[in-house]
């Protein structure tokens, strides 16, 4: 499957670029510094391009841009990836004193994406970190989300190539309300625990 990553230069992007190519896949490495992005993907084994020219020609965009970038970025690749799949991976998260809160905002970011998106959008990966992912295959369950069955079977198919379990559809787009806010809760266990956690789902057939 060709995959682009935009915002691949980043740790999380280059991560799950590296366990993509490891897995088969063609990738190619999104950055608005096409320099930099050709750079990053020789790293991992991917090619490199601008955001626009690397979701024309892919069968899925992964949007890992920093979740405070993801709408402005997903908007001006709106013509770029017309209706091409897109995983969006980010969280919005408050960091206080007393912990990691999830946004304010009662809707996830990748709800807000859609809305902005021709493509259909799937939500995924929120319980994998960067630092686990470029490792090898992060430890635990995948749990994706999504309206459009199709595209939802695509990106299942690339999250069981980047985990030690298995890769789960966890309902429609609007569960990842619950998919990113389980991003803060993990990020408080990895803190006070001084650990990588993941997600491993029991009980299942």
């Amino acid at each position: 499957m060709r995959v682009a990553v935009v915002g691949g230069t980043g740790d999380f992007g280059l991560a799950l670029a590296r366990q993509l190519v490891d897995a088969g896949h063609d990738l190619v490495v999104g950055s608005r510094d096409a320099e930099r992005a050709a750079g990053k993907g020789a790293e991992v084994g991917a090619s490199g391009a601008t955001n626009e020219d690397a979701v024309r020609g892919a069968d899925v965009v992964g949007l890992a841009v920093k979740a405070e970038a993801a709408l402005e970025t997903a908007a001006s690749l709106r013509d770029a990836i017309a209706e091409t799949p897109v995983l969006s991976v980010a969280s919005e998260l408050r960091f206080t004193k007393q912990g990691v809160f999830p946004g304010e905002d009662p809707s996830s970011i990748a709800e807000r994406t859609q809305k902005l998106l021709a493509a259909p959008v799937i939500a995924g990966l929120h319980s994998l970190a960067a630092s686990s992912l470029a490792q090898g295959k992060a430890a635990g369950d995948a749990l994706v989300c999504g309206d459009d069955a199709s595209a939802k079977e695509r990106v299942l198919e690339l999250a069981a190539d980047i985990v030690t379990g298995r890769a789960l559809d966890a309902g429609p787009l609007a569960s990842a309300r619950a998919l990113e806010g389980m991003t803060a809760v993990i990020v408080n266990l990895n803190k006070r625990y001084r650990a990588h956690a993941g997600v491993q789902v029991t009980g299942l057939p």
